[in-house]
């Protein structure tokens, strides 16, 4: 590791601990001018493809989900945490199935099978606009499964 302050090449690593988001977090000290500086190291992850509805294919990104979630989410008691909470499941179930491509399909399902377990009205807002409800009767048809299933329970 070259020193940032005299640009000697040689260091000494004198506390290593992990932080957050898989980080490697490693306070560093110069053997030439002895000032301390701290450094990381984050796993180089191969980035996914999603397969768009139309076969088109863009990088997965993780803000689009988030982005999806506040619209749904708002005026609604969901805390940021949650939909952190929730943006960061889908992910790692998307980075632990999938090698290099995703169906865009398959993380809108994710998504709304995590979200009617947070908030209902918030799901039904999302399927609104993911499954592209045309009219009413689409709005029916998402709420009479809800209620089926809250009946069963």
């Amino acid at each position: 590791m070259i020193c940032p302050y005299c640009r000697h090449d040689e260091t000494k690593v004198i506390d290593s601990r992990t932080s957050a988001e898989f980080a490697i977090r490693r306070r560093r000290e110069c053997l030439s001018c002895n000032r301390r500086f701290t450094t990381y190291e984050k796993i180089e992850e191969l980035p996914i493809k999603v397969i768009k509805k139309d076969g088109s294919r863009v990088q997965f990104n993780r803000e689009k989900i988030r982005e999806g979630l506040e619209k749904a989410c708002y005026k609604r008691p969901v805390s940021e945490d949650q939909i952190e909470a929730l943006v960061s499941s889908v992910e790692a179930e998307v980075y632990e199935n999938f090698e290099r491509e995703v169906p865009s399909q398959t993380i809108g399902e994710h998504v709304m099978n995590r979200l009617r377990k947070l908030d209902q009205v918030a799901f039904v807002r999302f399927a609104s606009v993911y499954r592209e409800f045309k009219d009413v009767n689409d709005f029916v048809e998402e709420l009479g499964s809800m209620l089926k299933q809250r009946t069963r329970k």
